[in-house]
């Protein structure tokens, strides 16, 4: 077999300092750890944008997320991606992704794939705590409590009194369920990996590209019992689990009240990185056993990472491109190339599809706006020092045009500093500006005064200059228009009571 099977994994929400090869103290992921012994593990790997509608047009297309406009979701129809690319090269081509709706065929992820399954038929109803944080029931209790609602800001103090109230009435009369898989939103790893090693046994000789987005981590944190278990810690009830996923996401408290759990709803969501490692260790050990992994080409990475309250926040939500959010693992392992340290300067994610396609000796398209570091990685040299990110802030809810039109939010990241710009939505001017000195602070908790590193702040700003002028001067109109139009035909068929799904 000449040419090389390549897989690519990415999984939601798992950020880079919550994995054991890039120095997480806790075991998340053992099997993983020991594959990056003979693998390139990149330290400074940056999406191109958070969260997930705003980081995979990059990672599959290599191409920036608002390159097309602030209006457009997805990839184009006739848009060139690694699965198009490497379908054309000869490859059979498969996709198994855990019901995210923001990667599904809607968006035009389905093409260059012979397979996509997005498992979104199988996508469970709203969670008991979904309702009763919105308050949708038609009990007495949730017909008082709306009531109670309009008048909350006359109680005063009481109003905070109440809130607690109910919410734990709401914990205890909600019924329980009896394990954490009936919890579960998403189909979990083992799922999405019993598929691909069903399809992997049908493909023959032929070289393969597949690709599965893994959704453990991903709230709600509903870990399975037995990835609990392997990280040490004590079993977790499907009622204290369901609690603290319930408290986590209420909108009535502050930072500091939601820390006095965070400890509990971390390791939930450690759990669910050390289900993804398991079934890692359970793909390759199918891929050995057959002719295909001397051969394959393996990259594992996110989409973006997760908040746990390092800036106040929860999740991840399109707002500040902090590095919670932006750092995400990279792990890529190529047959018969020497592993060499690699730099520490930033590589954007944008990089990584022409990357692959270098290193399985595939044409890159001219098309992709990254291009190949192959040569960098085995040479062990520096690469071009700066990644940059972007999203429109507050677009929680893309599915609803009107939500992607609000304010640009762009990130200029070197090795060191790091430039965080917010524009006004109406003329693209910067509202604000934030510069970070990461090697001095790291956690990125105190910008630099606006008169500190003139310099530093000059040169990154021309960058992020330059970014936007070829957004707007490389736009392609015949791929904005025909995504557009896409989206408009799914619209009008679809009925007007149809609610959008909402996960990121």
């Amino acid at each position: 077999m000449n040419q090389k099977p390549i897989v690519l994994v990415t999984v939601d929400c798992l950020r880079a300092d919550h994995v054991g090869f890039m120095g997480y103290d806790r075991p998340t992921t053992p099997f993983l750890d020991s594959l990056a012994r003979e693998s390139f593990v990149v330290p400074s790997a940056i999406v191109a944008g958070a969260p997930t509608y705003y980081s995979f047009p990059a990672i599959l297309a290599s191409r920036y997320p608002l390159a097309l406009g602030r209006d457009v979701l997805g990839l184009g129809p006739d848009e060139p991606t690694l699965a198009s690319v490497l379908k054309q090269a000869g490859y059979s081509t498969a996709s198994f992704g855990a019901a995210n709706p923001y990667i599904s065929a809607r968006f035009g992820y389905e093409h260059g794939f012979d397979t996509f399954r997005d498992f979104l038929e199988d996508e469970p109803a709203p969670l008991p705590e979904e309702k009763v944080n919105g308050a949708t029931g038609t009990s007495w209790a949730s017909r008082l409590n709306r009531r109670l609602q309009k008048i909350r800001p006359a109680l005063g103090p009481l109003g905070s009194v109440y809130d607690e109230l109910y919410f734990e009435y709401c914990q205890r009369v909600t019924p329980v369920a009896d394990s954490l898989d009936a919890l579960r939103r998403f189909p979990a790893a083992d799922v999405i990996v019993d598929h691909a090693c069903t399809w992997l046994a049908s493909v023959g000789d032929a070289p393969f590209f597949l690709w599965l987005h893994l959704m453990d981590p991903h709230a709600p944190y509903y870990p399975k019992e037995a990835a609990l278990k392997l990280m040490g810690q004590a079993p977790v009830s499907p009622y204290r689990a369901r609690y603290l996923n319930s408290y986590w996401n209420r909108s009535d408290l502050g930072p500091r009240r939601f820390a006095h759990h965070r400890d509990e709803v971390v390791a939930l969501y450690d759990a669910g990185v050390r289900w993804v490692d398991v079934q890692m260790s359970r793909l390759i050990e199918t891929l050995r056993g057959s002719s295909w992994w001397d051969n394959c080409i393996f990259a594992f990475t996110a989409d973006h990472g997760e908040e746990f309250l390092e800036h106040g926040g929860r999740y991840h939500p399109p707002s500040r491109l902090m590095e919670e959010l932006i750092h995400v693992p990279l792990l890529l392992r190529v047959p018969g190339s020497t592993k060499k340290d690699v730099t520490k300067s930033p590589f954007s994610i944008l990089h990584l599809a022409p990357t692959l396609l270098d290193s399985a000796e595939v044409p890159v398209p001219t098309g992709f706006e990254g291009h190949s570091y192959w040569d960098r990685l085995q040479q062990g040299a520096s690469f071009d020092g700066v990644a940059i990110s972007e999203c429109v802030a507050g677009c929680t809810n893309p599915f609803r045009p009107e939500n992607r039109m609000g304010p640009r939010v762009l990130s200029v990241r070197e090795a060191r500093y790091k430039l965080v710009l917010h524009f006004d939505p109406a003329e693209e001017k910067v509202a604000g500006e934030n510069l970070y000195d990461l090697d001095a602070d790291p956690d990125e908790q105190s910008p630099l005064a606006p008169a500190a590193q003139k310099t530093v702040r000059r040169r990154l700003l021309e960058i992020a200059r330059d970014h936007l002028r070829r957004s707007r001067e490389q736009r392609d109109p015949r791929t904005r228009v025909q995504t557009r139009l896409r989206e408009l035909q799914l619209e009008w068929k679809k009925p007007a009571d149809q609610a959008s799904p909402v996960a990121s």
